[in-house]
């Protein structure tokens, strides 16, 4: 019991320290080098983790003891080598945070609502998965080649086997039956798409910053939904499909047609994912540079008649870039004064990603 609440207060701890450096850790990313499977390692700076001491009670204290002169008393530094530091030593602790709990602190402190999925869209099955073989089951799930295989040992090992007449009769310690557990499956999931523009004025800053902010949005979206699939485009006068490696390292220098990206956008939604059974999030990360006019006006047709009915929300966030116009997102507030689907949001640097994410995520579609 006391193992127990020792346990909970430190995570309690934790969290607390996670949330006084929410902002920190969601700008900076060093800690998203550092997944593992479900799990995020998060270094944790003054935590002291309390220790038991070997030695009788109360024993020590001053001029008592087998120390000789000159010796480090226990907790101070030993002699060595090298110049004194000006400066206090950081202890940091790396601690184990899953998504989900990332996510409830990240809600907590950007005061995201819940997501409401569209229709019956997160409806789960139960299904039947073979695991193994097991010595007890009921006979409908026996297994008789695994039965008579442990039977045919068996009158070997015993002497009883009689290859001219080779009948084999098994027992109850012979049987085996296959064994089972059930698996909760979401029946149907969300996928995000991502696209970016890759072009000249999009630089290495401009792609850490969206690195950032999809990782917390996929934080998030996890959080709600079982199953999430990810989905990466790049374009720059051309759009194409490309792996999260790809997508964050890919450098050129042409002209931006955004228009390429929303028509594949398009295509890998209308044939991969239906409406009835999908929660589609399309989010776009430019620096607000597009080759023409006309291009946006397409744009905004694409929306309007399309992408717009067919998705949970369609998200825009705009890198500011020192080469970049800014024109698209003022082109599409213009286009789309209040609508519900479409979400716009200006990101001014890495200290701008948390209201960002809020801009996206506030209203829980």
């Amino acid at each position: 019991m006391g193992i127990g609440q020792d346990h909970s207060r430190f995570k309690d701890i934790v969290k607390g320290r996670i949330k006084e450096n929410f902002r920190r850790y969601i700008t900076h990313g060093e800690m998203i080098g550092k997944q593992e499977n479900e799990y995020v390692k998060i270094p944790i700076p003054h935590i002291d983790i309390p220790r038991f001491k070997y030695g009788p009670k109360q024993q020590g204290g001053m001029g008592q003891g087998t120390g000789q002169p000159g010796d480090a008393v226990d907790g101070e530094a030993g002699p060595g080598k090298g110049e004194a530091g000006d400066v206090p030593g950081e202890h940091v602790l790396e601690v184990d945070v899953s998504f989900d709990e990332l996510a409830e602190i990240m809600g907590e402190e950007l005061q995201l609502p819940k997501i409401q999925p569209k229709g019956h869209k997160s409806i789960e099955t139960i299904q039947t998965k073979y695991t193994g073989i097991s010595p007890a089951g009921p006979e409908s799930l026996r297994h008789f080649k695994k039965t008579y295989r442990e039977a045919l040992k068996r009158s070997i090992s015993v002497g009883s086997y009689d290859p001219d007449n080779p009948v084999i009769i098994p027992i109850k310690k012979d049987l085996r039956y296959k064994s089972y557990k059930t698996v909760v499956k979401p029946q149907a999931n969300a996928v995000v798409i991502y696209m970016m523009d890759v072009s000249g004025s999009m630089g290495d800053e401009q792609k850490e910053i969206v690195r950032l902010e999809s990782f917390w949005i996929n934080a998030w979206l996890k959080h709600h939904y079982k199953g999430l699939q990810t989905r990466f485009i790049i374009h720059d006068a051309g759009a194409k499909e490309v792996d999260e490696k790809t997508f964050f390292s890919t450098s050129e220098s042409g002209g931006t047609l955004i228009s390429s990206a929303y028509n594949l956008c398009k295509k890998i939604v209308d044939e991969e994912y239906p409406i009835h059974e999908w929660n589609i999030y399309p989010f776009h990360f430019s620096d607000g540079d597009n080759w023409s006019s006309e291009d946006t006006q397409y744009c905004v047709k694409l929306l309007k008649e399309d992408l717009l009915l067919k998705v949970n929300m369609f998200c825009y966030g705009q890198v500011e870039s020192k080469y970049g116009s800014g024109q698209f997102i003022k082109d599409l507030e213009e286009a789309f004064p209040e609508s519900e689907e479409l979400i716009t949001s200006r990101i001014e640097g890495r200290s701008k990603i948390p209201d960002s994410i809020k801009d996206f995520l506030s209203k829980g579609n």
